[in-house]
């Protein structure tokens, strides 16, 4: 037997775009901690995926959240989702934004959803941007290709209803995420309509938010500890740890869930925060998923077990600790390497390795840049761009990026001149750097030798 309800599903006040194990783990989970949970139900759809969206709705939308501690797991039924919809479902997706009822809208995409070019604003040039604005332009109702496509389509329904404002939280690892997304949508309305646009930035908000909680994927191992800990057949839980962080800046004039009595953080800047999270978590998480799977490791755990990773890990932390303005670095780290190695949680590392092109723009050149503009060789943040390089030309996880057929191109053939040609797809003036790039190409020999 599955979970059930003994009761109806708090009434929909909330959707969600990226229906998937993490928002479960975080968002989902939060709102359900809230103490006006049964306000604020959640409609959530997946990215394109059937699947999930079936196994919820057979649940009453309802999941185990399986909380995994080094001395044990905690199974906690969560309620929060009402309805679970698959992301084709344009019609439900263009009727729930266009509810007066639904006042928010969460948002995990994954950065590369977002077709940003490396400036910031929306790639007009992708072919899947273009099929968009002409399908809006269109007045189409379906076919959208995009996450801006989304986004633009459901802020037209919703105007043309004249439903009231909203606030948009993206929940993606984006520094300034918020504006990020403020941008795309602003920019993909402008080329559609200017009507539509004037109704968004008169009624919308987009909240910048900080996001912390692991969660790998979940495996049929995990369904039967579930199944062990409750008696039920739960199709589809979500594996955890027991740390989690949300720190959220900006306006909710429909209102929102009290996410700070479930252990949220409301602040005036969140940037601190997120470029600590980006910088010490996802960058030494992206050092690892690279550099950590060329040496053979497949989980965080295994790998910062191993005295190299760790050693590359903390010589990472000094490098970006030198450019954090928040107090209490030495404690945050420390919690961290707690984490990382706890054994209850098999993160792969071929999961964290995706989407490279996206993550390292964010996550370790900021800091690259930071140390060469002091003068500085940032060899740990040299090593990082060396473990992706062997990363494309083949080493360790697997290549899973947007961008994979330009950069494995850009990576073959003999190291001295790949290197120089990835750096340059990142960024030129990396590749234009003479000492940064025999940096890195000294640790590329040494990674791969």
């Amino acid at each position: 037997m599955g979970p059930s309800r003994s009761g109806p599903a708090a009434p929909v006040a909330a959707a969600h775009l990226g229906l998937g194990a993490f928002f479960r783990a975080h968002q989902a989970a939060y709102t359900a901690l809230a103490p006006d949970a049964e306000e604020w139900g959640i409609a959530a759809f997946t990215g394109r995926s059937l699947l999930l969206a079936d196994q919820l709705t057979a649940q009453d939308g309802l999941y185990t959240l399986l909380v995994r501690g080094p001395d044990g797991d905690e199974a906690t039924s969560v309620g929060s989702v009402s309805s679970a919809h698959p992301g084709a479902d344009t019609a439900a997706w263009l009727a729930t934004l266009a509810s007066p009822e639904v006042r928010l809208l969460t948002l995990t995409v994954t950065e590369a959803a977002y077709h940003r070019t490396a400036a910031g604003g929306l790639d007009l040039d992708s072919p899947d941007v273009a099929a968009d604005v002409a399908t809006l332009r269109g007045g189409a109702r379906t076919g959208f290709r995009t996450v801006p496509g989304r986004l633009v389509a459901a802020l037209a329904a919703r105007a043309a209803s004249d439903a009231g404002p909203l606030a948009v939280v993206p929940c993606d690892n984006l520094l300034g995420n918020g504006a990020a997304v403020r941008r795309v949508v602003t920019e993909l309305a402008a080329e559609v309509s200017s009507d539509v646009l004037a109704w968004l930035e008169a009624n919308v908000s987009f909240v910048d938010t900080e996001v912390d909680r692991i969660t790998p994927r979940t495996t049929p191992a995990d369904i039967e500890a579930v199944r062990r800990l409750t008696g039920l057949d739960d199709a589809c839980p979500v594996v955890t740890e027991p740390f989690t962080e949300w720190t959220l800046a900006g306006s909710f004039p429909g209102g929102r869930p009290a996410w700070e009595k479930a252990g949220a953080l409301l602040v005036d800047d969140v940037t601190p925060y997120e470029t600590r999270k980006l910088w010490l978590l996802n960058g030494s998480h992206s050092l690892l998923a690279y550099a950590g799977s060329v040496l053979g490791h497949r989980t965080v755990a295994d790998a910062i077990a191993d005295p190299h990773c760790r050693g590359w890990v903390e010589e990472w932390w000094d490098e970006a600790s030198r450019h954090l303005a928040l107090p209490g670095l030495e404690h945050y780290r420390a919690a961290l390497l707690e984490r990382y190695a706890n054994p209850s949680i098999r993160h792969l590392l071929a999961q964290i390795a995706s989407d490279g092109s996206q993550k390292l723009p964010v996550r370790v050149l900021p800091v690259v840049r930071a140390e060469r503009a002091v003068g500085r060789m940032p060899h740990a943040g040299a090593r990082a761009l060396a473990a992706w390089v062997a990363h494309l030309r083949g080493h360790g996880a697997p290549v899973a990026d947007p961008l994979a057929a330009e950069l494995q191109a850009a990576a073959a053939g003999p190291l001295a001149e790949a290197v120089p040609r990835v750096l340059a797809a990142l960024d030129q003036s990396l590749a234009d750097d003479r000492d940064l790039t025999a940096a890195v190409l000294d640790h590329s020999k040494e990674l791969t030798r």
